[in-house]
C-alpha cells in the first residue's frame, strides 16, 4: 500500500532548506526509497511550508528514515525551522489519477464500443501524430483510420503499463485480433495476430487533445505473411 508522509514546517530560511533537500537527493542516490516529493507554500502565510513525500509502502519509508543521510538532513531542517516540524503519516486508501483513467477507458472501449463512445473524451481540435499517416491528422481522420482498423480486425486491447507526467499520459499496450477484412490491400486471412505499441495522450480540461502513436506494424505485416521471416 502506498504511503505518504506530510511534513509541516515554518521557516523564514526556505532557500537554505531547499538547498538542504538538494543535498539529500544527491547523497541518497541509489539508496532512497522515496518516489515522489512535492513542496507547497501557504498562500496566506509565506513562512508556512508543507512537503509531501510518497513511498511505495510504510516499510520502505522506514528504510528511508533509517538512512544516515536522512537523519543528518532532518537535523539540519530542524535547525532551519522556526519551530519543530510536525509529521503526519498516511496510508493511501484511494489514488484516482483521472487522466490515466481516461486513456485506459479509450483502450478498453476500442474494438468493443461504437466509434462515438470510443472518441467521447477527445477534443474537437484533437491532433494525431502517427508515422503510418502521411502527416498529422485531426479528429475526423483519426475516427476514419480507427474505423478502418475495426473493419479489418477484431480488436481487443490490453493495457500493460501507464505513466503520467504533467498533462500527458503514456500507455504501453498490446492488441490482439483476427484478420477479418481488407487491410492495406491484404484480403482477410483469418489469421490471429498481436501487436504491441505505446501511445502518448496530451490532455486539456480533461479531454484528450493530442496523441502520439508508435507500434510494431512491421511485425503485424509479418504475421499476415507479407514480410519474410
Amino acid at each position: 500500500m502506498t504511503f505518504v508522509q506530510l511534513i509541516d514546517c515554518r521557516t523564514s530560511r526556505f532557500d537554505e532548506m531547499d538547498r538542504l533537500m538538494d543535498t539529500w537527493v544527491e547523497q541518497t542516490k541509489g539508496k532512497r526509497t522515496a518516489t515522489h516529493a512535492v513542496v507547497g507554500k501557504d498562500r496566506s502565510d509565506t513562512s508556512h511550508f508543507v512537503e509531501i513525500v510518497e513511498f511505495p509502502s510504510y516499510e520502505e519509508a522506514m528504510r528511508n528514515s533509517g538512512l544516515p543521510e536522512t537523519e543528518r538532513i532532518f537535523q539540519g531542517m530542524v535547525a532551519l525551522c522556526d519551530e519543530m516540524p510536525t509529521f503526519t503519516d498516511l496510508d493511501v486508501v484511494r489514488d484516482e489519477q483521472l487522466n490515466p483513467a481516461t486513456s485506459r477507458e479509450f483502450f478498453e472501449r476500442a474494438g468493443r464500443s461504437e466509434t462515438d463512445a470510443v472518441f467521447e473524451r477527445f477534443s474537437d481540435d484533437y491532433l494525431e501524430h502517427d508515422p503510418a499517416n502521411p502527416g498529422d491528422v485531426g479528429l475526423q481522420r483519426s475516427r476514419e483510420v480507427y474505423a478502418g482498423w475495426v473493419q479489418a480486425f477484431d480488436l481487443a486491447f490490453r493495457v500493460d503499463d501507464q505513466i503520467a507526467q504533467d498533462d500527458r499520459v503514456c500507455t504501453r499496450w498490446t492488441v490482439a485480433g483476427r484478420h477479418k477484412g481488407d487491410f492495406l490491400g491484404i484480403p482477410a486471412t483469418g489469421q490471429n495476430v498481436t501487436m504491441s505499441g505505446t501511445t502518448w495522450h496530451r490532455f486539456r480540461d480533461g479531454m484528450i487533445c493530442e496523441g502520439w502513436w508508435q507500434y510494431d506494424r512491421a511485425g503485424l505485416m509479418e504475421q499476415l505473411g507479407v514480410l519474410g521471416e
